[in-house]
Parts: C-alpha cells; structure tokens; sequence
C-alpha cells in the first residue's frame, strides 16, 4: 500500500507539491491528471525516492522511500523522457536492471520482446522516440516491479500501441497485484484505463476519485417540459452541477443515483426526457465548477 501524508516539497522559492495526501491500495490504477507544472512529476519522483520531502511521509507498506534501497527495489519509475546509459541497447538495459533489482525476470523481459517488436541488440539512441518509450517498458516490467510510476507514457505511442501498453500493463495488475500511478495531461487516455483519477494543481489534490464513483453518481439529462421549470425550482428539486438551456430543451447535469432521478423527472411529466452518457472528462469539469474552479484553465 502506498501512503503520502501531509506531502510538501519546495525547490527554492518554488512550492511543487503542498499538503499532498493520498492512500493507494496493492492493485489499483491511479491517474494524476493536471497542467504542465501542476506537480505531477515532482509526485512521482518523490514517491521514487529521487527527491526527498520537505516535509510529510511517502510511505510503502509502512516504509519511507527516501535512501530505503529495499523498498525502492521495489519501484520502477518511467520518465517523461526515458534515461538509458550512452550506447545502450535493450539488452544491455536488462543486464544492467538485473544486476540491480532482485526480483528481475529474464522470462519476462523474453516475454515481453515478443509483445512489443524491437530489436533488442539496436541502439535505442537510434529509436523513434515511441519505440524508446516501449523499450523503457519493457526495462520497467522485466524488474517485476511492485509500484510502478509511469510520467506521460501515452505521449509519442501511436493508438495501436497505447492499446496493447494498456493491456499488457493491466495485465501486470491482475496477476500480480502491481500498483500503478500513470501522470497524464490528457483525461481521454486514462478514462479506459485508471480505477482512480485525481486531479492536480498548483501542487495539490483538488479531487481524488474512484471512476465508477464519479460515473454512476452523475448523469446528463435533456428534458423539455409542459410547462415552464425555472432554474431555483429545479435546483429545489434536483442536486444539479450544471444546466443549460436551448430554446425549450433543457440539459442538466445530476448528482445522484440514476432510478431517483428517473422517479423525480416522470413525476415533472415532461414532454421529452432523456439520459445521455456523460465522458470523463465532461464529469470532471461539472465537479470543477461546482466548487469553483474553471477545469479548462486547470488542464490546458
């Protein structure tokens, strides 16, 4: 289990995270979504042990990251722009990764060079840049890694390759239990992927959520009425993140659980009335306006 309490960390002047707590349980997936310079990086390098909290705990199974070599072991951390030695190849990465990670699989490395097509003896300074990032993955997952920290993977990988990173990823979670926080500046990509998205800015937890939590418990309603609803009056009735109004059509964004809000709108009677899907992404802005905050301005 991972544990980050009351996290600070500070590089000068500059305050990259601030009072940062999370609790993510063996197997789950965690999206970090947020702007560039929202902290997503410093998070995922402190919880690697590469920079030490100012102030605060990150804790593994109980265990301090920061200069504990068993835990960090343990963790793999994937960069937005994968480091490899001057020269390297996949092969000579493994090499260098099994010396230093105990539970390091050659299977698995053989395994996963068959998945993911590259040649494991060409320098990777000589890859596409996508090809770099499968080939950081490979490093990464051969290590058997228990927490494994991905910082924009997606970026660079074409759709076919996202795909089959997800899969074989989720995989890695169901069989062994891995844990996983993947930072991302694109909602989109994590919408399919992630148990939990939280949402990071200006270096705090603006919201942590479960998806099914934040799917199940919102929905977009379009509804025309007999006779005219004033917004206090549905706002009386219904606990409403949004609405807007087209002509007589009238779009609303609920909070709730979807048979009420089917039993209040049939007691309306109205002319029309339909549930639509709402994307992740859709649901977050809702959540974002609702306490304030312009999630545009946050993400972009």
């Amino acid at each position: 289990m991972i544990e980050i309490n009351g996290l600070l960390k500070r590089f000068e002047t500059t305050t990259a995270l601030q009072n940062v707590s999370l609790r993510i349980e063996d197997g789950r997936i965690l999206g970090i979504v947020g702007s560039n310079g929202a902290g997503k990086s410093t998070l995922l390098r402190t919880l690697a042990g590469i920079y030490q909290p100012d102030e605060g705990s990150v804790c593994v199974d109980g265990e301090a990251v920061y200069e504990n070599t068993t835990v960090k072991s343990r963790i793999y951390f994937v960069p937005d722009s994968p480091h490899f030695e001057p020269g390297a190849t996949l092969l000579s990465t493994a090499k260098l990764n099994a010396a230093f990670f105990p539970h390091f699989s050659w299977e698995k490395y053989k395994r996963l060079c068959e998945t993911f097509p590259l040649d494991p003896k060409k320098r990777i300074s000589a890859m596409s840049k996508g090809m770099q990032r499968q080939a950081a993955l490979i490093a990464a997952l051969s290590t058997m890694p228990d927490v494994l920290l991905l910082d924009e993977v997606f970026d660079g990988l074409d759709p076919v390759m996202r795909r089959l990173l997800k899969r074989v990823i989720a995989g890695e979670v169901a069989d062994r239990q891995m844990t996983v926080l993947i930072a991302s500046h694109n909602l989109r990509e994590l919408e399919d992927f992630c148990d939990t998205v939280g949402l990071l800015h200006q270096g705090g937890v603006l919201l942590e959520k479960e998806l099914d939590e934040l799917k199940l418990g919102m929905h977009r309603v379009q509804v025309v009425f007999h006779e005219s609803m004033t917004d206090e009056a549905l706002h009386e009735r219904f606990d409403l993140a949004a609405i807007n109004r087209t002509g007589s059509l009238c779009t609303l964004v609920v909070r709730g659980e979807k048979k009420e809000i089917e039993r209040e709108m049939a007691a309306l009677e109205p002319q029309f009335c339909e549930f639509l899907a709402l994307s992740l992404e859709e649901v977050f802005i809702s959540e974002m306006e609702a306490v304030g905050y312009d999630f545009e301005q946050i993400v972009c």
